[in-house]
């Protein structure tokens, strides 16, 4: 697919001295320049920050797939993406969700039991790091029949870059007063606060804080040795401590942990 410079400069020039726009026009635009560069199926954007709940800023999904992709992803298993990890630390670019993804990551249960949901042959994301903490991810996907983004597009997304981030300072200066806001929301419905197990869910399964951590790591599809090399501790340590969470818990198998992560985040 060639570059369709008439398309792509009809996108940018409203952009130029405009006033800030709104969510749905900011995302067509994001999507119109996407798409004077790249084919994709779907676009989505989510704005993060720390383990609240992403914003969902804007999507091209029907209502059936906003299930999946959106209102699914923001219950919980968001804290499980490797997308979402890149947008904490932060790391600003243009990245393959392969690239981000622990070793382990496309035969963790996550995986098979959410991530498989969506159909994606591949994922690539635009991180834009704001201020206080914020990050906006512009994801574009491709489902499994149009197959992945070859290397020449993914260095075409490379280098639009640039625009995006300018883009997305321009149409949304005020996340951190929506975060803020929709916090207060929850508070007002009766929650603590933006994700409120987040933090004490394995806490309330009495598992120490060297267990939480290791168990956090497997959900995210770390294999024992990529938890061993990031907590710094051997592998063998790394399988006693798995062995002893699910003793704890009465468990057996990564599936059951899964569930009962889940679970517990939902309380």
């Amino acid at each position: 697919m060639g570059i369709d410079l008439e398309a792509l400069f009809k996108t940018l020039g409203p952009m130029i001295g405009g006033a800030s726009t709104g969510d749905d026009e900011a995302g067509g635009v994001f999507c119109s320049l996407m798409r004077s560069l790249v084919s994709f199926d779907y676009a989505v954007i989510f704005a993060y920050r720390e383990k609240e709940r992403p914003l969902d800023l804007y999507s091209t999904f029907t209502p059936e797939e906003h299930v999946i992709f959106v209102s699914l992803y923001q219950a919980g298993p968001f804290l499980l993406d490797p997308f979402y990890h890149a947008a904490r630390e932060p790391r600003p670019g243009v990245w393959r969700m392969r690239e981000l993804a622990p070793d382990r990551f496309f035969s963790s249960e996550y995986f098979r039991s959410y991530y498989t949901q969506t159909g994606l042959a591949e994922e690539i994301g635009f991180f834009v790091a704001l201020e206080e903490g914020i990050t906006v991810v512009l994801s574009l996907m491709r489902r499994e029949r149009s197959g992945a983004f070859t290397a020449a597009e993914f260095s075409l997304l490379k280098k639009a870059e640039p625009v995006v981030a300018g883009l997305v300072r321009h149409a949304w200066p005020d996340l951190n007063r929506r975060f803020d806001a929709a916090l207060a929301k929850r508070e007002r419905g009766g929650r603590k606060s933006a994700h409120p197990a987040a933090d004490r869910v394995w806490r309330n399964l009495n598992l120490t804080e060297r267990e939480a951590s290791i168990v956090e790591l497997v959900l995210q599809g770390h294999s024992s040795e990529s938890i061993g090399l990031r907590l710094g501790i051997s592998t063998g340590t790394v399988k006693v401590h798995r062995r002893n969470v699910y003793r704890k818990l009465g468990i057996s198998s990564q599936t059951q942990l899964l569930s009962i992560y889940l679970k517990n985040l939902g309380q």
